[in-house]
C-alpha cells in the first residue's frame, strides 16, 4: 500500500447501497463558456440541508446573462461517500436525458471544496407544498399530474434508469403549472428489463415490496411508487404507514389495502393494478411498458400527444409576479440572506471521487518549452518531458491537474505522470515533500520532475492496484482483518510524516 502526497496541505431515506464510480466530464450550456461561481449572482435561498444549499441565482455573464437558475451547491468535505457518488450520478443522468417533464441541467462545475449544479428555476415550488395546502387533489388534477409523470418515468426507463425516489417533494411545477421531475441522486443506471438492482434506498413509505425485501427490483418498482403517489394525492394520506419504519415495511409486504370508496371506479382500478406485490403482474411491467398505463380507463380523456407538446392546460398555474418571486418556497429559507460560504477543502479521497466532474484541459500549446524555474530550483532534469516519455491514457482528472500513464522511451518502463497547471496551483511544496520522503516504503516514489513554465510534470511509480477508494466502492465493505491491515499501514505512515513535521491534509 502506498500513500499519495499529491495534496499535502423532509422524510428520511434508507441507505444500504453498493456503488460504482461513474466516469463523467464537465457540462456546459451550449454556446456558453465553462461555468464558475463568479458568473452567478445570488438572489435568494430556496432550500438548505446538512451538506449544501439551493440558491436562486441570476447569470451575469455570457449569452444567457440575466437568466434565472436554481444553483445546487454541495460541500465535498461534508458529503459521505454514498452522497458524493449520488451527486455524480445525478449530474450524469441530467446530462443524458432531455424531456419536457424532467428538470434540465445547464451547467456543472466544481471548486476545491464544492460542486455546483445549475438547473431550471421552477417558480411553482414542489407538489408536496401544494398538497400540504390543499390536503388532497381532485381526480382531474391527479390525472393531469400522473399523465405527465408517466411520460417522464417512461423516458428514464428507456435509458435503463430506475428513478427510485418518487414522492411529491421531487416533483416541481414550472411557471405555467407543468411538472418537472428532479433529484436523481438515488436513481440507478444501466438496468435492463432482464437485470435487477438490489439497493435498499429511497423513502420507505414509497418503496415497492421487492425493494423492501431486497430480492431485486427493476423499473417496475417505480410503478408501485407511482401508485403510492396517486393514492396520496387522491386521499391526503399514504396507503401503507405504520407506527415506525419496521411496521411500515411489514405493511408494504403483507397488509391489505384499504381502498376509500369515494374514489371513482376508474381510480380504484388503476391503484389496484399498480399495487401488485408480484412485480411481474404490475401494470407497466409487461412488454408494452407505459402503454399499459396510458391505455387504462382512468386516462381515457388524456390526449397523450398534446400532453407531450405541453398543449393541455394545467389544473393550477402559479400566481404571476416578478420572475424571481418565490411565493411557493418555504419562507424559512427565502427570508435568509443568500451567502455561498467558502468551501473547506475535502480530504484527498473526497477530491479524487469528484475527478471528471469538471477539469482544466491541458492543451498542446500549454506544454511548449519555457524557463524551468522549479526544475532549476530543485536541481532536477532540464530536458523536456516529451524528450524522454510518451504519454498514454488518462488515469485521473482533478481541478488543477491531469494524471496519465506514460512510458520511458529508452527502457519501455511504465510510470504515472501528474501534470499540474501552475496558474492554478503552486506545486513546489508537493515536489519538495515527495523528494524528501518518497523513499518511505508506503509513500509514492517521485522518479523525475519536469517544468515547462506553464505546467509541472511529476513522474512517479505506477500503482497498478488503483485507489483504495475504488476498491471500497467495488467491495462495499472490508473484513475486520482487511480493514485493520489497511489502517495499520496508514497510521504508521501518517505517524512518520507527523514526526517530520508534515501534515497530509
Amino acid at each position: 500500500m502506498k500513500m499519495l502526497l499529491f495534496h499535502a496541505r423532509g422524510r428520511p431515506k434508507q441507505d444500504d447501497v453498493h456503488f460504482r464510480e461513474i466516469n463523467i466530464t464537465n457540462h456546459v450550456k451550449e454556446g456558453s463558456e465553462k461555468g464558475d461561481p463568479g458568473q452567478f449572482e445570488l438572489r435568494k435561498v430556496l432550500g438548505q440541508g446538512s451538506f449544501g444549499k439551493v440558491f436562486l441565482v441570476k447569470k451575469i455573464t455570457g449569452p444567457d446573462a440575466g437568466q434565472l437558475y436554481a444553483m445546487k451547491v454541495l460541500k465535498k468535505a461534508t458529503l459521505k461517500v454514498r452522497d458524493r457518488v449520488r451527486t455524480k450520478m445525478e449530474r450524469d443522468i441530467l446530462v443524458e436525458v432531455n424531456h419536457p417533464f424532467i428538470v434540465k441541467l445547464h451547467y456543472a462545475f466544481q471548486t476545491e471544496g464544492k460542486v455546483y449544479l445549475i438547473l431550471d428555476f421552477l417558480r411553482g415550488g414542489d407538489l408536496f407544498t401544494r398538497l400540504s395546502k390543499e390536503v388532497m387533489f381532485t381526480e382531474e388534477d391527479v390525472k393531469f399530474y400522473l399523465a405527465e409523470l408517466a411520460l417522464a418515468l417512461d423516458h428514464l426507463h428507456s435509458f435503463g434508469i430506475i428513478y427510485r425516489d418518487l414522492k411529491p417533494e421531487n416533483i416541481l411545477l414550472d411557471e405555467t403549472g407543468h411538472i418537472k421531475l428532479t433529484d436523481f441522486g438515488l436513481s440507478k443506471e444501466s438496468v435492463d428489463h432482464e437485470s435487477k438492482a438490489y439497493s435498499f434506498c429511497g423513502t420507505v413509505e414509497y418503496m415497492a415490496p421487492e425493494v423492501v425485501n431486497r430480492r431485486g427490483h427493476t423499473q417496475s418498482a417505480d410503478w408501485w411508487s407511482y401508485g403510492v403517489l396517486m393514492f396520496e394525492m387522491l386521499t391526503g394520506s399514504l396507503p401503507f404507514q405504520g407506527k415506525d419504519r419496521k411496521d411500515t415495511m411489514t405493511m408494504i409486504l403483507k397488509a391489505k389495502l384499504g381502498m376509500p370508496q369515494f374514489l371513482s371506479s376508474e381510480a380504484q382500478s388503476l391503484i389496484r393494478s399498480l399495487f401488485k406485490r408480484n412485480p411481474a403482474n404490475r401494470l407497466g411491467a409487461g412488454p408494452d411498458g407505459v402503454q399499459e398505463i396510458k391505455r387504462h380507463c382512468f386516462f381515457s380523456t388524456i390526449d397523450w400527444n398534446k400532453l407531450f407538446r405541453r398543449e393541455l392546460h394545467p389544473p393550477f398555474q402559479p400566481a404571476a409576479g416578478r420572475p424571481d418571486d418565490t411565493f411557493y418556497f418555504d419562507p424559512e429559507f427565502t427570508a435568509k440572506t443568500p451567502r455561498d460560504s467558502p468551501g473547506v477543502p475535502p480530504s484527498a479521497n473526497a477530491h479524487q471521487l469528484f475527478r471528471g466532474f469538471s477539469f482544466v484541459a491541458i492543451t498542446e500549446e500549454e506544454t511548449q518549452p519555457v524557463p524551468n524555474s522549479i526544475v532549476q530550483q530543485l536541481h532536477r532534469s532540464t530536458s523536456q518531458f516529451s524528450d524522454t516519455y510518451d504519454l498514454k491514457e488518462d488515469i485521473g482528472v482533478g481541478s488543477y491537474s491531469l494524471c496519465k500513464r506514460c512510458e520511458h522511451r529508452g527502457t519501455g518502463m511504465e510510470y504515472a505522470v501528474k501534470i499540474i497547471n501552475k496558474t492554478k496551483r503552486d506545486p513546489t511544496e508537493e515536489v519538495e515533500i515527495l523528494l524528501r520522503y518518497g523513499q518511505h516504503p508506503n509513500i509514492i516514489t517521485l522518479k523525475d520532475v519536469y517544468d515547462d513554465g506553464r505546467s509541472v510534470f511529476l513522474v512517479t511509480e505506477l500503482m497498478k492496484g488503483g485507489e483504495l477508494l475504488d476498491k471500497i466502492l467495488r467491495q462495499k465493505f472490508f473484513s475486520e482483518r482487511e480493514a485493520s491491515a489497511v489502517l495499520f499501514t496508514i497510521t504508521k505512515t501518517v505517524e512518520y510524516l507527523h514526526k517530520n513535521g508534515v501534515v497530509h491534509r
